[in-house]
């Protein structure tokens, strides 16, 4: 495969970057429709969309350091390298960081929690898709050793040294089976996302595809580092997978009562504000009718 998607010189662009900086890209314009498509401000969820991803980049990052401070304090130019570094546990991180500052966010901008939840869901599901493609090409997350036909071969040492993927083994292709899982639940989200029957049913859905996803797929995937429980029969990304099909099926529960949905929880001194009936706006309507 190719870790090195191409050079500039003696500068190399790794693929892994290039194909998720894209998907990414294409998920902040995506999500500009599905803003529309919910009723919100495009300029809102843009804005969200960057906090979140500078959130996620930085809290992974910073484990990073955390986790390898004393090597790095021996080898600091090991900080150039850091960015080549991929593990679910680093993902797992940069998405509880990415979710904590886009709540920070939509409290401050007192926007609809399941509204603003859904119109991200698609785009959320097509940069997981592209992730998991450029983790194909740099070999990241490799799958286990198969004598399938469309199976994969690394033989650049750059795949060895960067992601740790074994080098003239034939493998089962286990990020290309995610990123089209992913990718078709993107298309099926945003097609869905107008007739959706209440706020909240897309994101409840990409919890629930997404989990069922990184399920399924990890018994394709190499267990190197990725942990074990009850004996081996569960992997981490399996638990937390279970965790995202529960949390997904809870969310799809009907919710009796006016469908508009509260916001994000206001600071204390909006809440006072509202005690007085300063606020106003359609956002605010949102949660006043549930209040």
């Amino acid at each position: 495969m190719h870790p090195v998607l191409f050079h500039l010189g003696s500068i190399l662009i790794p693929s892994y970057g290039a194909v998720t900086a894209l998907g990414v890209l294409l998920a902040l314009f995506l999500a500009q429709r599905t803003a529309h498509t919910t009723g919100l401000d495009p300029s809102k969820i843009w804005n969200l969309c960057i906090i979140a991803l500078f959130a996620a980049l930085a809290g992974s990052r910073l484990l990073l350091i955390a986790l390898n401070w004393s090597a790095l304090r021996l080898h600091p130019a090991w900080m150039l390298g850091l960015a080549m570094i991929h593990h679910p546990l680093l993902g797992a991180f940069g998405a509880l960081a990415a979710a904590g500052a886009a709540g920070l966010y939509g409290r401050g901008q007192r926007l609809p929690l399941m509204s603003t939840a859904d119109a991200l869901a698609a785009p959320v599901a097509l940069g997981m898709a592209f992730e998991q493609f450029g983790a194909l090409l740099a070999g990241s997350g490799y799958g286990t050793e198969t004598a399938v036909r469309w199976a994969v071969t690394y033989t650049d040492p750059l795949a060895a040294l960067w992601s740790g993927a074994p080098l003239g083994v034939t493998l089962h292709p286990v990020q290309a089976y995610a990123a089209l899982g992913l990718l078709t639940l993107s298309i099926c989200l945003l097609l869905w996302l107008p007739y959706r029957r209440q706020p909240g049913d897309a994101v409840g859905l990409l919890l629930l595809g997404a989990g069922v996803a990184v399920y399924l797929t990890e018994f394709w995937r190499d267990s190197e580092g990725r942990g074990t429980l009850l004996g081996g029969a569960l992997n981490g990304p399996q638990c937390a997978a279970i965790l995202l099909v529960v949390a997904g099926g809870l969310v799809l529960l009907e919710r009796k009562g006016p469908v508009e949905v509260r916001g994000f929880p206001p600071f204390r001194k909006e809440r006072e504000r509202m005690g007085h009936g300063e606020l106003e706006g359609p956002e605010v309507k949102d949660e006043a009718a549930n209040d």
